[in-house]
Order: structure tokens, then sequence, then C-alpha cells
């Protein structure tokens, strides 16, 4: 591999206090690829019953395993549409029809969705960062705001990109999340969609950051620059050891009189 991704993922834990592993994301299409990680990864799990996508990721985020998932073992049909492995149809339409004004648009906002080429994905791992057997094709980040600010602004100063924009759907957070920076070679930030949300575990409010995997050591790589400069991670307060203290610069001088 590229990189020391154990090295990453300690860095990117300790440094924005992350509570979950950040999710190494590959998407294999090549037999021989598949057969490879079959024969010579140390470990890795299968879902006994088909899933979500974002379930498949709460093994990863929280559990530290490593996930292979076969089209058949994918139980989500806005999942399986950004995959590739199923093709328009009424369920899918159904699906977005409750949050669109007509079937026409409905139609239109699933087929602007980013999607992988139809049928051509044999299967999908997730695993925590510091164990991924690939190069990662993307890294996927469940945070709190401060922390995705953080990956934000390190990102954008590493790949010299600003402002960054990014790509919210309906439904497909973290499946069409992941596929769109994975084809467009973009950051993404975006909140929990519906299903996301209930299913894949996000009730604390975390909000999804994802880096293309060719991007994620640069991005790092900034972070310990910034902390070898300023003495700490923390953009909001440099030389604090915590990214992102709750504590406003203005916080002597907020002070309220009661009048007569």
């Amino acid at each position: 591999m590229s990189h020391d991704y154990k090295a990453i993922q300690h860095t990117l834990m300790d440094e924005l206090r992350l509570m979950h592993y950040p999710i190494s994301v590959k998407y294999i299409f090549d037999e021989a690829e598949l057969e490879d990680f079959k024969e010579n990864c140390p470990e890795f799990y299968t879902p006994v019953k088909p899933m979500t996508f974002c379930q498949w990721e709460i093994a990863a985020r929280m559990k530290g395993q490593t996930v292979l998932g076969y089209p058949e073992d994918q139980g989500c049909a806005n999942a399986r549409f950004s995959l590739g492995w199923k093709g328009m149809d009424e369920a899918e339409l159904k699906s977005h029809a409750k949050y669109t004004v007509s079937p026409e648009q409905a139609e239109r906002f699933v087929l602007s969705k980013a999607r992988l080429p139809e049928g051509k994905l044999l299967a999908v791992v997730v695993a925590p960062l510091a164990d991924t057997f690939f190069d990662p094709d993307t890294v996927h980040f469940y945070c709190d705001n401060m922390q995705a600010y953080h990956l934000a602004v390190d990102y954008a100063a590493a790949q010299d990109v600003h402002p960054l924009k990014t790509n919210i759907t309906m439904n497909s957070s973290a499946c069409g999340g992941n596929v769109y920076s994975f084809l467009e070679k973009k950051f993404n930030l975006l909140p929990a969609c519906s299903g996301s949300y209930n299913a894949g575990k996000t009730e604390r409010g975390e909000i999804n950051v994802i880096i293309p995997g060719e991007h994620i050591a640069p991005t790092v790589q900034r972070l310990l620059d910034r902390k070898n400069n300023l003495g700490s991670s923390s953009i909001t307060r440099p030389g604090d050891n915590f990214p992102g203290a709750d504590v406003c610069k203005n916080c002597p001088l907020i002070i309220f009189k009661k009048q007569k």
C-alpha cells in the first residue's frame, strides 16, 4: 500500500478526538482483486442477512471490523441503485416520491445522483482505515460539526481547492455520498439522510465527511504541519490540545444587565 494507514488513523483519532474509526471504502470491480482479498485478508466478516450500506459501515466504525458485501447482501434499494446493482424502477421512484412535488421530479432527482456503472461492481469492502487491505477509494468519517470543519479546512489547504462544494441528495447520503467522492475525486460533507439516520445509527447528529482515498494522506499531513507550526491541531484555539474548545473569545464581555 502507498501509505501507513495505521499511523494516519492514529493521528486522526488522537488529534480530532474522533468517536468513530474513519472508514476505508473499497469498490472491487476485478475478480482477481476480490480473490486476493478473500485469500489474504487476515480477518473479515460478511453480513448474515441483507442490510443497508450504512449498516455495513457500523461494523467498521464502531466495532473495528472489516466487512465484505456482495450484491445479494445489500438490502437498501437506494444503495443498490448508487452501486449499480439495480436500475431505475417504480420502487426507486416511490422511495423518493414522498420528498418531491411530482413523480417527474422524483425521477429527475434520482437520475441526477452519482452512480457506479450498472452491473460492473463485484463487491464492496468497508474497514477501519488502520486495517484496510487496500489503498481506499474513499475515506468516510462520521463526526461532529467541529471535527468536520477541521477536516474541511485541512483538505482545502492541502488540495488548494476553495470554496469546497458539497453534494447533498435525497436519500443515499452514505452510499451515494461515497460514490460521488469516488467518481468526482472531490471532498463531500453532507447530513445523514432519513435512512442512514435510523438504519445507519447516526442519532447523535453525526455529519458525513467523505474524502477521496488519494487525498487522505495530504490532508493529514496538513494537519500535522499545522500542529508543528502552532503547537496543536486546534483551528479554533491554536495551541490548545482539544480541537474546538467551546470558549468564545468574547465570553468575559457577554454580560446582560437587567433594566428596571
